[in-house]
């Protein structure tokens, strides 16, 4: 599995930095934003690391479809009931802020105070 030692989700993934985790598989991990956008934020990582959507390729779409796969039941078990928004950055222009592949999974009640 690919690791980048200086990557903070990386750490995150070994259990070298704490996160409130609401999900973990052989494959992803979840866990609730520290710098949330909405009631409820969370980002669905892979755990291992790929930088962008730039460096993802056909023999990632496994591991793309588990990511959006668990969304619903993780929206559901954290009480969301009226949509949601997923959301991924990609590169500096595209306001990647941490670079290891997330997808934002955010919804509660509106209005946001961002975004």
């Amino acid at each position: 599995m690919s690791h980048d030692a200086n990557c903070i989700f990386c750490k995150i993934v070994a259990g070298q930095i704490p996160s409130k985790k609401v999900y973990e598989d052989e494959d992803v991990l979840a866990f609730h934003d520290i710098h949330p956008w909405a009631p409820v934020h969370i980002l669905i990582i892979p755990k291992r690391h790929i930088t962008s959507m730039v460096d993802v390729g056909l023999e990632d779409q496994a591991l793309l479809g588990r990511m959006m796969a668990v969304s619903p039941r993780l929206m559901a078990e954290l009480g969301v009931t009226n949509g949601y928004r997923h959301v991924v950055n990609t590169g500096r222009d595209g306001m990647q802020e941490v670079m290891h592949l997330h997808l934002h999974v955010m919804g509660g009640p509106r209005p946001w105070a961002k975004g």
